[in-house]
């Protein structure tokens, strides 16, 4: 079972992907929410981006304070059991990276990663946290986030 502060951070992120349907965001989360949770398997990213494509025609196309709702829920509980099933310096990356999402989903909108030189324009999954440390930060981030949506 994920903290409270976890939990949050999901509803977060379902509310996220929700948000930047049919949006100029929508590209770039589009992708960044499949290559997250697909992890490094194109079938589960195919599968991913199809399930994305679902959510924006149905917010887009059924609109409406409940189908937007719903959607965000489904995200949330999916972004719950993806946290839930990875451990260590795995989960803390997930975590980062859901983090962005749910923060800052029009930065992650740019349509895709661009790498030129050392130079990354776009949205990657962040390093991993270093420590102990670096993961009660993440994890208190996350606490003050979902205190200031309320």
């Amino acid at each position: 079972m994920l903290s409270e502060a976890l939990t949050a951070l999901t509803a977060a992120g379902g509310a996220a992907v929700v948000q930047a349907a049919g949006t100029d965001t929508w590209a770039g989360v589009r992708a960044a929410v499949a290559r997250l949770l697909a992890q490094g398997d194109p079938e589960r990213e195919r599968h991913q981006l199809r399930r994305l494509d679902h959510t924006a025609n149905a917010v887009t196309t059924e609109g409406g304070a409940l189908q937007r709702s719903l959607q965000a829920a489904a995200w949330q509980a999916d972004l719950a059991e993806f946290l839930e099933q990875l451990e260590g310096l795995e989960r803390e990356r997930a975590i980062t990276a859901l983090q962005a999402l749910a923060e800052q989903p029009s930065a992650l909108g740019r349509g895709g990663d661009t790498v030129t030189g050392n130079t990354c324009t776009g949205w990657a999954v962040p390093a991993p946290p270093r420590s102990a440390a670096k993961r009660a930060w993440v994890e208190g981030k996350a606490a003050r986030f979902a205190q200031a949506r309320g």
